[in-house]
């Protein structure tokens, strides 16, 4: 028998080449078989207990999801059009097209969903707040056909209302956010795809985008995919509650006919005692006011400071001075059935409408959506305080404070709003609102009396705002 003798080279090169096939041939199948088996048996699970289901949709791959959504003819005539427009190949339009799909479409995961993102939410909720369930009509969520397409309709105060809401809703259902572009971070923008959203751009002009995006909308909501909108199109600057921008909602709206499965609008009303964002938001509303561009910062500014906020909370927190920033509350509204609003507008093919008459009724009902989700923000007690002290230029001394907040409880009551006394104690409420503006320094104690701090106005009017609309008028 002959010895044969190879070169290293060589034989590391074979050893490369089996050590790929093992892998790719072996261990990646056997890897995604025990994931797939895994995922599978966690939708199993959830499917039995979640009201809302996990839909066949949402299981599709991504790659298939957006080969359907990059062929759909809508988007194919969309494409002729923008090809024609811009003078360019046709086949370099539906490359476009093709391109803005992968950009939109998720990939969720209903294990990274519930076992990752749901228990991640809900710790970072319950370590930074005082979570509470505000107002909610079961009787009514109860009714909901859980074979509708259910839409959580949302007022927007800060980036931390994705994390608030998908605790909460964690119990129903999984749901799926429309996201901007400032996820679109390396790292966090694959996270989010996981978590089932799917990205925006909020200034996109383009009619091939928004034609993609309208049909990913309306596949997802044909398909019975449970959605999360905000209508106001952004974080409010100055806390008042703005009017409904219509895109995500005229999508929904053109794509409905009668007789298909029905859309439930559910009215969420979000307040925090403390926005994370809060001082960053009122300087560009103060920026936009005066007509100037708002303040760029720089991710390293950025990190800096993030970096700062954690280690002076963590500093208290080592000296047992730490609080948790008061309380956040969501209320859930009694819902609205599109059908049932088609039906009340005596529209019966709401698809073949003319575009003008179609918006107007997307108007219309954007305008009771957002009326019934301002019905719903909890008043909270950073809210109510801020309120009787703006009425009070001189200064309040604590009975004041306390007779003030309990008579704008009493109004707010009185107009049906939800307002959250913890303990079930209005003393309570009025201490655990004055803690947190003292701890802030927004507010400052002068020789028995309370006052709006200098300089701090803004913040106070920003807090006010949250509760203006029920009260009766904006505190401008």
């Amino acid at each position: 028998m002959t010895d044969v003798a190879v070169p290293f080279w060589l034989f590391i090169c074979v050893a490369l080449l089996a050590l790929v096939g093992f892998i790719d041939r072996i261990l990646t199948p056997t890897v995604r078989w025990l994931v797939r088996r895994k995922v599978n048996a966690v939708i199993d699970e959830l499917n039995q207990r979640l009201p809302l289901k996990i839909q066949p949709f949402r299981m599709t791959k991504r790659a298939v999801l957006i080969d359907r959504l990059a062929h759909d003819p809508a988007v194919i005539n969309a494409a002729e059009d923008h090809a024609r427009e811009e003078n360019v190949p046709m086949a370099v339009a539906l490359d476009q097209a093709r391109k803005y799909a992968r950009e939109i479409v998720p990939a969720f995961n209903a294990y990274a969903y519930f076992r990752i993102g749901a228990r991640l939410a809900k710790w970072l909720a319950t370590a930074l707040y005082r979570v509470r369930l505000g107002y909610a009509d079961s009787a009514a969520l109860e009714k909901v056909d859980p074979e509708s397409s259910v839409v959580f309709v949302m007022n927007h105060r800060s980036n931390m209302d994705y994390v608030l809401v998908t605790y909460l809703a964690s119990t129903s259902t999984a749901l799926s956010y429309a996201v901007g572009e400032w996820a679109r971070i390396a790292g966090l923008q694959q996270l989010i795809r996981l978590m089932g959203a799917y990205f925006i751009r909020r200034n996109s002009r383009g009619g091939l985008y928004r034609k993609v995006l309208a049909r990913y909308v309306q596949m997802a909501t044909e398909a019975g995919v449970p959605q999360a909108m905000f209508p106001e199109g952004g974080l409010s600057r100055d806390g008042l509650l703005k009017p409904a921008k219509l895109g995500l909602l005229a999508y929904i709206v053109a794509a409905w006919k009668a007789g298909g499965r029905d859309v439930v609008f559910v009215p969420v009303g979000l307040n925090y005692d403390r926005v994370l964002e809060d001082r960053t938001l009122i300087a560009e509303h103060a920026a936009k006011q005066t007509g100037q561009k708002p303040p760029r910062v720089s991710p390293v500014k950025t990190a800096w400071n993030t970096l700062a906020f954690l280690g002076h909370n963590l500093s208290l927190r080592l000296r047992g001075r730490w609080h948790r920033f008061g309380y956040a509350a969501v209320s859930f509204g009694t819902p609205v059935s599109l059908a049932a609003f088609f039906d009340e507008a005596k529209v019966a093919a709401p698809d073949r409408l003319e575009e003008a008459e179609r918006n107007a009724l997307v108007e219309t009902l954007a305008e009771r959506l957002m009326a019934e989700v301002g019905r719903h923000v909890p008043a909270l007690p950073v809210s109510l305080a801020a309120t009787a002290l703006l009425a009070a230029p001189d200064g309040l001394d604590e009975l004041e404070l306390k007779a003030g907040v309990f008579s704008l409880m009493a109004q707010l009551e009185g107009n049906g709003a939800y307002v959250h006394v913890p303990r079930a104690d209005r003393d309570y409420a009025v201490t655990a609102g004055l803690r947190m503006l003292l701890l802030r320094r927004i507010v400052d104690e002068r020789a028995g009396r309370f006052h709006v701090a200098a300089g701090q106005e803004p913040v106070t009017r920003y807090y006010a705002n949250a509760i203006a609309h029920l009260v009766g008028a904006s505190s401008e």
